[in-house]
């Protein structure tokens, strides 16, 4: 018997329709694709209703371990083709390629787009046996879909559908590729070489980590005949596009011109936590998003936009994955281990440009939906970017995609324990249906998305000392309130010489009655916000 979520309601509202609600009821349902291998962290294009995947990993959240994280038992080394329709797939490894490009095929967290037949796929993280350790792969590869899917599907040389150039420029992993008018974007992501270790580039066999901060833009022309990549301009801004393993996601901005919104990302270049804010970017340039922090789904998972130009309405929904925040009971909680999460929030931006972020009532089936992907349905109505086209959706229910894969996660927090068996690389597929039926579910507004302070308490859970962060638009003066589970106030304080712009004041834990959770308040006057805090000295 299939199992079914309902979900949420996705309300729409109308401008100058007296606010009248054209709700979408969202509902997953879940599809068994016999024999199907678990994957997380790959690349995908479609063709005729079947998909083509692409590297990736078949395992679950890497490990701490240098020997053991990202080893090439892991990889996926064979192109899948999958039928969710039929309910097959067939699959086919690659030894008549070169090297260089059967490495590239094998690795995860490449960036990629499909433009018509072709494949775009870049950079990606793996092992290289010709070099003997971990690269970020400095190929651009194009693949001719429809040609390799046939030649999986009837056992076929492969050679002939794909070509590829080399370039430093294209060596880059956790990324994002996507288009905007003539041109590919390459957005965040950094270059790593070598194996992983938390311990830092110095320590045991060591690394060599870079991020890009960068949006490269490329002109490509391909064809049966011909194939060129040139790097045309390079954007560097090592604060707001310190990012990687993020949310790049296709959008319509308010004046009705295609663009990408980066969500959040990590890590900060001044503290090991994700970004809050998201980056806007069109063929002009970029901004970061002002009075907007997303709390929830912080790297990359399936993700569904939608436009509605009724009322130039952007909405995201985001399906899972890891982030810094909860909710519990009504409460935003920070963890600064980022854990796995259930949570399917949105994030939508209206006509004049507000943002918010709103928590779906109902969570993913279990901790799962990081390194997933939404793979589009044939026939929903879409921009030429992707995003659907809300006011052309049908009057009943329509499947709108499917979520493929990702990392499922028995606990939250694993990274410390992790021996390889805590989690795995997932084989579900998950139908996305969307019915525009009235229910009586509605959508949670984070208040503190659409705020301008962007509280953090760091750390937390905290071991006796902590920092509280925050960011004033304007000089203010800004009461502090520690309240703890009983509603008690012990701490009372006024933050002197607190200045436009970023803020840091140190907290101690002597002035705390002992262990146990807190309620950090925040008041500027003109704005005021709250933060769960968890004390273990």
């Amino acid at each position: 018997m299939k199992r079914i979520w309902l979900l949420a309601i996705l309300s729409i509202v109308t401008v100058g329709l007296a606010a009248q609600d054209l709700p979408f009821r969202l509902a997953m349902k879940s599809l068994e694709i016999p024999g199907l291998p678990g994957l997380q962290s790959f690349a995908w294009a479609t063709h005729e209703g079947k998909w083509l995947i692409v590297g990736g990993r078949r395992d679950g959240l890497h490990r701490r371990q240098p020997f053991a994280s990202f080893d090439a038992a892991g990889q996926n080394a064979s192109f899948l083709v999958i039928d969710p329709v039929a309910k097959v797939w067939w699959s086919s490894s690659f030894p008549d390629l070169p090297v260089a490009l059967q490495e590239q095929l094998s690795s995860t967290n490449t960036v990629f787009q499909q433009e018509g037949k072709w494949l775009h796929l870049a950079g990606g993280y793996g092992y290289s046996p010709s070099l003997g350790d971990h690269v970020t792969h400095s190929l651009w590869t194009v693949i001719d879909v429809p040609g390799v899917m046939d030649a999986v599907q009837k056992g076929a040389a492969l050679a002939p559908y794909l070509r590829f150039a080399e370039s430093p420029a294209f060596a880059v992993t956790g990324g994002h590729m996507d288009r905007i008018d003539e041109l590919f974007y390459v957005v965040g992501g950094q270059y790593f070489e070598g194996r992983y270790n938390p311990m830092g580039p110095d320590h045991g066999p060591g690394f060599i980590q870079h991020y890009t901060n960068a949006i490269r833009r490329f002109a490509v022309e391909v064809d049966e005949q011909a194939f060129n990549v040139t790097l045309v301009s390079e954007t560097i801004d090592s604060s707001a596009l310190h990012r990687r393993d993020f949310n790049v996601v296709s959008s319509i901005l308010p004046d009705g011109r295609e663009g990408l919104t980066a969500f959040s990302g990590v890590f900060r270049p001044d503290v090991d936590v994700p970004f809050l804010d998201c980056v806007h970017i069109d063929s002009g340039g970029y901004q970061v998003q002002p009075g907007f922090s997303q709390y929830y789904n912080h790297y990359h998972c399936a993700n569904l936009p939608l436009y509605s130009a009724a009322d130039a309405t952007m909405h995201t929904i985001f399906f899972g994955g890891i982030a810094q925040y909860y909710d519990s009971v009504g409460m935003l909680v920070q963890d600064d281990a980022v854990p796995f999460v259930r949570t399917i929030a949105r994030v939508s931006r209206t006509a004049d440009g507000q943002m918010g972020e709103y928590l779906l009532p109902v969570h993913m089936p279990a901790l799962l939906g990081a390194g997933s992907e939404f793979i589009p349905a044939p026939g929903v109505p879409r921009f030429s970017n992707g995003v659907v086209r809300a006011d052309d959706l049908p009057q009943d229910s329509i499947l709108v995609g499917y979520i493929l894969g990702g990392i499922e996660s028995t606990e939250p927090n694993i990274f410390f324990v992790n021996t390889g068996g805590e989690s795995w690389a997932s084989n579900s597929v998950f139908e996305v249906w969307l019915d525009r039926e009235e229910g009586s579910a509605t959508d949670e507004l984070n208040p503190q998305s659409r705020g301008t302070l962007g509280l953090q308490v760091l750390p937390n859970p905290s071991d006796g000392d902590f920092a509280v962060r925050f960011h004033l638009i304007r000089p203010a003066e800004v009461r502090l309130t520690i309240t703890d589970q009983q509603g008690v106030a012990v701490l009372q304080d006024v933050l002197g010489g607190a200045l436009q712009g970023p803020n840091v004041f140190a907290i101690a834990l002597n002035r705390f009655s002992g262990q146990g959770i807190y309620y950090v308040t925040l008041d500027a006057g003109y704005e005021k916000a709250v933060q769960k805090v968890i004390l273990n000295p």
